[in-house]
């Protein structure tokens, strides 16, 4: 019964991608424009004169991109490559591919994503569940506060008020780039530590942030489980209170945080955009708006699928996960 319902949610998983790629590859289509006619008018623009030959240009570039095709011929064609992970050419940044830009981009974006995400969790979980806990320390109280009202700060505007008090103001921290400029790429330790200092600002305006959020809704949960009756008769056995806490509270508790984890951590393919963008950060939420800037149409829907993608997996691998997490649930029929 376990293997047919995964077989059955990998099927939905499918189902939902596919809805996804259909409507990624035809909402585009309907605002009318043609994105290599208005790529080339751009560069023509940026020259002074519309350059002569245009009409040839474009023909050529959508026999190239393929948008010469029928239309039906075109998604046929788009469904094949994107199962092969093939997004096409980039307008922008012809003759490199899609899959290449953002190849090259993933790895920035799920390692300071990924980790201020998974940090930023631990860190609020843990707060939370101990601010509810009437064993706690009393100085706790006076943490929350502020770290709730960070939370009311969009990650952006936060970012900005790092850059100005410790890159401006105080010098001590780069203010821009993912490395310093001219660095050579190697896996050496200056090389690691030069991004490492450059991770500082933007993965604390990310985790700042988000701890108090992770904190208010673990604080709710944890109020929640402590009034349920096993955990008052666990209380009465004389267990001890690390014991109660730990095995009986916060397990019971975290599932539903759980749950928003990997949502979570489906969506840092997006990455915090104007997070990346601010800090000229180069991941995959800096590369959607530069792609965005210059109407790079093959490059926008890779991204997007890629995020959608990303996130019905992460569904998916939870639906999975969870009678692992809590026994109580179970997918076999009674």
């Amino acid at each position: 019964m376990q293997a047919v319902y995964v077989l059955k949610r990998f099927g939905v998983f499918l189902l939902i991608v596919w809805l996804a790629a259909t409507l990624n590859f035809f909402l585009p289509k309907l605002s009318g424009q043609d994105p290599v006619r208005a790529k080339l008018l751009a560069e023509a623009a940026m020259g002074g004169n519309v350059q002569l030959g245009l009409e040839e240009m474009v023909k050529e570039y959508d026999t190239r991109f393929g948008l010469d095709k029928p239309l039906i011929v075109q998604y046929g064609n788009y469904l094949w490559d994107i199962s092969h992970f093939d997004f096409n050419y980039s307008i922008s940044n012809y003759p490199r591919t899609v899959r290449e830009l953002i190849g090259e981009a993933i790895p920035w974006t799920i390692c300071l994503l990924a980790t201020t995400t998974l940090l930023s969790f631990a860190i609020g979980t843990f707060l939370g569940a101990l601010l509810a806990w009437p064993g706690a320390p009393a100085w706790m109280r006076y943490l929350m506060p502020p770290l709730w009202a960070l939370h009311a700060i969009p990650f952006f505007l936060f970012g900005l008020i790092l850059v100005y008090i410790f890159a401006f103001r105080l010098q001590i921290l780069p203010m821009f780039g993912g490395y310093t400029p001219g660095a050579i790429e190697a896996f050496t330790w200056d090389y690691i530590s030069d991004i490492l200092v450059h991770s500082i600002l933007p993965a604390l305006s990310i985790i700042l942030v988000s701890v108090g959020g992770w904190a208010l809704a673990m604080r709710g949960m944890m109020v929640t489980t402590m009034g349920e009756d096993y955990v008052v008769f666990a209380e009465a056995k004389g267990l001890r209170p690390g014991t109660v806490f730990m095995r009986y509270c916060l397990r019971n508790a975290i599932l539903p945080q759980v749950t928003a984890l990997v949502l979570a951590l489906g969506q840092i393919l997006s990455g915090a955009v104007l997070v990346e963008v601010i800090f000229g950060f180069p991941g995959i939420g800096a590369l959607l708006f530069h792609a965005i800037q210059e109407n790079d149409h093959f490059l926008i829907q890779g991204i997007v699928f890629t995020v959608i993608a990303a996130l019905g997996l992460g569904t998916f691998l939870l639906d999975v996960a969870y009678p692992l997490l809590d026994p109580r649930i179970s997918y076999r029929r009674r």
